[in-house]
This record gives structure tokens, C-alpha cells and sequence, in this order.
């Protein structure tokens, strides 16, 4: 049987929301004798214009789409703005869509619905804060790329809606069709879910003085160096004190805590691609030893690199 996608379009919708899960189903369909019939579909059927000016003409009217085993709902400026026919749709159909997916800002619209109520959910970093205010019974978790619970699946910004659909493709039909798609939008066939929307060079705050900003980068480029206190600070012209003080104050974090998120990003990502036994791939990334990079994981991950792997690694099921 023939697996239906909609993707819901609205006036003010975010373009790439909407194109990025359709060239993911698209492709998919074509690497597999059409195993996906992929629409797009409006409230009433008419064209809308995305918040880029684009317009995008539907396949299908809302209304009249029939049965829907994948439903996206993408963000976007129009999500700011109310759409009660729209989550009044949702509110009455969604129970009985197979899964929901909804990109970026998107998730406002299933949580007006009460699509999301009880449930984990993510959007774009910046509208985290605005979900939890103005919906409270959903849990959300502004770290992730994508969050799934059960049959809803809500993602972060734009490209965390290709890594969803991958993901979705992976679950329906497999590693070999997921894999061949990504290497046609030339993109990794999986960030986990629960990757952080931010690398760690992203998620701090970059130091105004070019010195500590340059050390910044310099530990990011060589995470297996002896990167004290001590030695930092030489590159500087600082001393130990000082050096510490002003990277904590324009930094953000101390340079300890920096030096350790920097390598577990490294790892991760090692573990991810590499099959290097842990103990080579804590040496890689500067770790004293396997045990002291397991405890790094715990603090940061909130699991072991053994069991990252097994979760997120290549090989991973």
C-alpha cells in the first residue's frame, strides 16, 4: 500500500519547511517504486503566498484529503498569527493521521490543537521559551534537533526537517533508501534527535577580544592538545588568573568547561561515523583515558559513549 504524505501550506509558510521533507519523500518515493504519494495541501485548496514571497499552488484541498499516514505541518511568520480554521482542522483530523510531523515553528500550530498536550516536543531555539510560556502542558526541549513521542514527531529550524524526514524514511524503509536520498541532497543521512541544535562553538557566546577568540578556535581545531589553563594562556600573553577571568567573562563558561564540551562534540561526532574502539577515541580527542571521557559524556550526553554509540553510531539499527 501506498504510503500518504500531506504537507500542510499556509500563508506565511516557510518555503524550505515545506520543500525540504518533499525532496525527502520525493526522492524516496522515486528510489522505491513509489512507495510514498507526497502532496501539499491548503485549507480550501487555493494557493498561498510563504513568508518569502514564493506561491505555492496546492495539490489538493485540505478538506478533501482522504487518508493521511504522514502529516507535516511546517512553520513559519503565518504560525505568529492566528489560524483558527487551520488548528480547528488539526483538533479534528490529526487522531486519526498515523504520524505528525510538524518543522520549526510549526509545532504553535499542533500545540494549538492539543496535538502536543503531555507530550515532549521542540521547535526552533528561538520560539522555545514562547511554547512552554504559552503552552504548559507540553514539555518542551529547546536542546534537540527532532523529538519523537509515539506517533508525533516535532522538529527545530528548517534543515532539522530534512534530518526528521531522513529519519522517517530510515524507520519505513530503510538504511539503503535513506542513505541514497541524503547523498542526492548531499547531507548526513543521520544527525541523532537528540543532537543539540548548537554546536558547542555555536552555543557559547564568542569572546570580543580576536586573542580569546582565536584560542577558541584553536581549541576547536585541536582537542587532543594539551589545553590547560597554563598553556591557553601563554597563546594570550595572559597569565593562568587573568587568562581565566576574562574567557569565563566573555565566554560565558570557564575554560575547563569549554575545553570539555569542545572534546565530547568531537567524540560524539567520532562515535557517530568512526568505528574506533572508545579508548582510541578518547586519545584522539585529548581525554586522559576512556574513564575520564565516560564521565564527560555523562555530564554533558547523560550517557556513556558505549551507549551513544550503540544508539546513534553507523551501525546503529
Amino acid at each position: 500500500m501506498v504510503h500518504e504524505v500531506v504537507v500542510v501550506v499556509f500563508d506565511g509558510v516557510l518555503s524550505l519547511d515545506v520543500a525540504g521533507p518533499l525532496e525527502v519523500f520525493s526522492g524516496a518515493s522515486s528510489a522505491s517504486q513509489g512507495a510514498y504519494r507526497v502532496r501539499t495541501a491548503s485549507l480550501g485548496g487555493g494557493a498561498v503566498a510563504s513568508s518569502c514571497g514564493v506561491g505555492l499552488v496546492p495539490s489538493v484541498a485540505l478538506e478533501r484529503v482522504g487518508r493521511v499516514d504522514t502529516l507535516v505541518v511546517p512553520g513559519g511568520s503565518g504560525t505568529r498569527e492566528e489560524q483558527p480554521e487551520l488548528v480547528g482542522w488539526l483538533r479534528e483530523n490529526a487522531g486519526g493521521v498515523g504520524r505528525v510531523a510538524s518543522v520549526c515553528t510549526g509545532a504553535f500550530l499542533l500545540a494549538g490543537a492539543g496535538v502536543l498536550d503531555g507530550l515532549r516536543a521542540t521547535t526552533h531555539w528561538a520560539f522555545c521559551e514562547r511554547l512552554a510560556r504559552e503552552y504548559p502542558l507540553v514539555r518542551v526541549e529547546p536542546d534537540p534537533i527532532f523529538v519523537r513521542q509515539g506517533r508525533v514527531v516535532t522538529s527545530a529550524g528548517v534543515t532539522a526537517g530534512i534530518d526528521m524526514a531522513l529519519a522517517l524514511v530510515e524507520e519505513d524503509l530503510g538504511r539503503v533508501v535513506a542513505l541514497e536520498v541524503a547523498r542526492h541532497l548531499v547531507v548526513f543521512l543521520r544527525r541523532p534527535g537528540n543532537q543539540a541544535q548548537f554546536s558547542t562553538h555555536l552555543s557559547v557566546q564568542a569572546a570580543q577580544r580576536v586573542p580569546v577568540r582565536d584560542v577558541q578556535h584553536w581549541v576547536a581545531e585541536h582537542p587532543e592538545g594539551d589545553l590547560s589553563v597554563g598553556v591557553l594562556a601563554a597563546r594570550v600573553g595572559l597569565s593562568p588568573r587573568q587568562f581565566a577571568r576574562v574567557f569565563a567573562r566573555e565566554v560565558g563558561c570557564t575554560p575547563g568547561r569549554y575545553v570539555e564540551r569542545v572534546r565530547v562534540e568531537t567524540a560524539r561526532r567520532l562515535l557517530e561515523e568512526d568505528g574506533a574502539p572508545v579508548v582510541a577515541v578518547a586519545r584522539r580527542c585529548g581525554f586522559a583515558s576512556a574513564e575520564v571521557m565516560r564521565r564527560a559524556f555523562v555530564r554533558v550526553l547523560g550517557c556513556a559513549p558505549a551507549r551513544y554509540r550503540e544508539r546513534f553510531g553507523s551501525g546503529a539499527a
